[in-house]
């Protein structure tokens, strides 16, 4: 399946896990999704892991340090040609920058912004790093919803910060499930209210692309996650082929797998 060597902007590019247990986390996601860790030590004395996937990369994983008040989660990145201009945009926009842009490193640059609803990502604009190195493989980062009150105001701040259009499907209204293009190529969704979790803060949600949605759903059960939503076809698809699942981590974060075509 393809290797990328470059992210359009405007797409999803990285994904990094916070974690209180590194260690078990590598043990969980890689019986569960088959990555490979590989840690790097970094000058705070901790360790930053890269995971792989056939010895591409495929995401980021980092400890939460004692004292900081965010709870284990997986953040998402989208790709900007730069990062300091898209910061600043997304300020006038009414979003607020939770983190200037700032080297990492001689890797890219990021900055960390929170939309104007609540819900927070990064952008990264690369350099050495371009981020996630497979698409399309069992394994790899497929797609990625944004959970939200006020969809409006999130599909006006998206649609003029990355030029993306958050469409209805055909036949569908306004109101329903908005499907998130950028350029041509469809990469994720704004949940409509019949579907979002009401008692969850506004947040983006990553999918993994699974070989079988039933069974890795119930392996990672067996490995301690937490299942929130169980296996469940998506509507109008032919014999269940799309089948996705809600589920946290042993350590609480939140993801979710997918299996069919997006």
């Amino acid at each position: 399946m393809p290797h990328v060597e470059k992210h359009a902007p405007g797409s999803f590019n990285w994904l990094e896990l916070g974690t209180t247990d590194q260690k078990a986390a590598q043990e969980f996601y890689g019986a569960l999704l088959g990555w490979q860790p590989r840690d790097f030590p970094m000058r705070r004395n901790f360790n930053y892991t890269m995971f792989t996937l056939n010895r591409r990369i495929v995401s980021g994983c980092y400890p939460i340090q004692k004292g900081q008040p965010a709870p284990p989660h997986w953040d998402l990145f989208v790709a900007v040609d730069n990062a300091d201009e898209t910061a600043a945009l997304a300020a006038e926009l009414g979003g607020a920058v939770l983190q200037p842009a700032s080297e990492v490193v001689t890797f890219g640059r990021k900055a960390v912004i929170q939309d104007p609803t609540g819900a927070v990502f990064s952008v990264w604009q690369p350099k050495e790093h371009i981020g996630v190195g497979v698409v399309g493989e069992n394994g790899t980062l497929c797609w990625a919803d944004l959970n939200t009150g006020d969809r409006l105001r999130a599909k006006e701040f998206y649609e003029a910060l990355f030029g993306w259009q958050l469409v209805p499907g055909k036949d569908k209204t306004a109101d329903s499930y908005l499907h998130i293009k950028n350029g041509e190529a469809y990469i994720g969704g704004l949940l409509p209210d019949s579907h979002r979790d009401k008692n969850a803060q506004p947040q983006w949600l990553i999918y993994f692309q699974v070989a079988d949605c039933d069974a890795s759903t119930a392996k990672a059960k067996d490995l301690g996650a937490q299942v929130f939503t169980p296996p469940m076809s998506i509507e109008n698809n032919p014999e269940n082929a799309l089948r996705y699942s809600v589920l946290a981590d042993p350590q609480g974060a939140v993801f979710a797998l997918f299996t069919g075509r997006v």
